[in-house]
């Protein structure tokens, strides 16, 4: 039986965390709803202006709404992230589990080709792969995705190596069970509490990646709107209206702190070992 989750809502930091990222996401999916303007709307006589009645968290140097563009910042900061996780997850997990399955040569290869990937920093191999593709929305998810494979493979390759050898697999194995059937009735649901833990982890840094990739302008491309776009636009007029890049920032900040959070106290939930402390 899969352990209570109400630990999570006892712990004060995994609360915080859950209401966190659903407040991100409810901004994400009813961004059309609340927001008052269009995310692309300029308006240059009210441009660089501060938080007023009108517009709610202010303007950007082309006068378009600053809490608009934040919602719909959130909404493509989340397509992104949950589109490049659940690239990761996929191959990830089929690489990792197929990996301590098959073992021999199989299990070799793709080990070291995981190794030769996590040697590379994360936002370097990323650029080098948008580089190759060009800069855009997908683009980016599919690079985040690619750079985030290893971390799964590695992930679930270990505890699959340990559910392999148990008496039921092997039991399972004895009685003409199909290697199919082993590892999506066996195998995988036993992964299910630290595939969910790392999933919401990656989203994390998922995000400050895509907004890291935004910031240099190969992420989503103007005039989207993008929470690490908007940081980088506002630059040049930090002394004039920092009201862009300090909301777009504290955007960022709140995502990922509350997918991280939230992270950490399903880690210390479903874990055994941290349950009891």
């Amino acid at each position: 039986m899969s352990p209570s989750l109400w630990p999570l809502l006892r712990n004060p930091l995994g609360l915080l965390g859950l209401l966190l990222t659903l407040l991100v996401v409810l901004c994400a999916l009813l961004a059309p709803t609340l927001a008052p303007y269009s995310p692309v709307e300029q308006n240059i006589l009210a441009r660089l202006s501060g938080p007023t009645s009108a517009h709610w968290l202010g303007t950007d140097q082309f006068g378009r709404d600053l809490f608009s563009r934040i919602l719909f910042g959130f909404r493509n900061s989340l397509l992104v992230a949950f589109s490049s996780v659940l690239i990761a997850v996929w191959v990830g997990t089929l690489l990792g589990v197929s990996a301590a399955y098959v073992g021999g040569w199989y299990d070799r290869v793709v080990m070291r080709l995981m190794d030769v990937l996590l040697a590379f920093p994360i936002i370097l191999l990323a650029i080098g792969i948008i580089a190759m593709l060009g800069p855009s929305q997908w683009n980016a998810a599919l690079a985040i995705g690619i750079v985030y494979i290893p971390t799964f493979a590695r992930l679930t390759r270990g505890p699959a190596l340990v559910v392999r050898n148990t008496d039921y697999v092997q039991a399972a194995v004895a009685i003409g069970a199909g290697n199919r059937r082993i590892v999506l009735r066996h195998i995988l649901p036993n992964l299910a509490s630290v595939i969910l833990v790392q999933t919401t982890l990656a989203l994390s840094t998922a995000i400050l990646v895509e907004s890291s990739l935004a910031f240099l302008g190969l992420g989503t491309q103007p005039p989207n709107p993008s929470l690490g776009q908007m940081l980088s636009e506002g630059r040049a007029y930090l002394t004039l209206s920092p009201w862009t890049s300090v909301f777009s920032g504290l955007a960022i900040l709140l995502a990922s702190l509350g997918f991280n959070l939230l992270g950490d106290t399903l880690r210390d939930t479903l874990d055994p070992r941290l349950r009891g402390q």
